[in-house]
């Protein structure tokens, strides 16, 4: 069992993160599972196993290949990003889903982006990699260099896939088989929640 992918599913398990049921998601599909990032807001000690990870992910990437901010978009990502952020002493930006019309407008917040800036998206988790794209590509439109994608969970619906083609290369804390294995081996789900979870990826 790999390690991180442990402390993951636990975290995400104790924090109310991960529920098992049915959910309508954002494509419209029904799904066995939905993963609520927003959770570990009430869970600080969770909170930190997740940026912590992180962090650490963060740290073998840029051994080899500079990272000089960070970003994500809001609002699952955006919530946790600052903190990994604070861990790793590196700026954060915050792409908004819409242009904001009043104030400081457009759509980045938080640090500046600067041409030749490499910047690590960061996410909740990734699906088909839709969403991805669209955050990124402010950043992109500024100058920056975004070669590496982090979520802290794939859900292993083709997101990945589609977006290293598209040349970015994506890492992920767990994979949602994983969480699933690890949760089923602690006792902490059913068998018949963990079958649902493999099935439903495997359609």
């Amino acid at each position: 069992m790999n390690a991180m992918a442990d402390k993951v599913a636990g975290a995400l398990f104790r924090s109310g993160c991960i529920k098992f049921g049915t959910f309508k998601i954002k494509s419209g599909a029904q799904s066995p599972y939905y993963i609520d990032m927003a959770r570990l807001l009430s869970a600080p000690k969770e909170l930190r196993v997740i940026v912590d990870a992180a962090a650490e992910k963060i740290k073998i990437i840029s051994a080899s290949d500079h990272i000089n901010k960070l970003a994500s978009i809001e609002l699952k990502g955006a919530l946790i990003v600052p903190s990994i952020g604070c861990k790793l002493d590196l700026p954060c930006i915050i792409v908004r889903k819409e242009e904001k019309a009043y104030g400081v407008t457009g759509r980045i917040a938080g640090a500046d982006v600067a041409k030749g800036d490499n910047i690590l998206f960061f996410d909740d988790v990734v699906s088909e990699g839709l969403s991805k794209i669209e955050g990124v590509k402010p950043l992109q439109e500024l100058g920056a260099n975004v070669k590496h994608l982090l979520v802290v969970v794939n859900r292993e619906q083709g997101g990945k896939e589609n977006l290293e083609k598209l040349g970015f290369q994506v890492h992920e804390l767990a994979k949602i088989s994983e969480v699933v294995d690890s949760l089923y081996i602690s006792g902490s789900i059913s068998k018949a929640q963990a079958d649902a979870v493999l099935a439903y990826i495997k359609k």
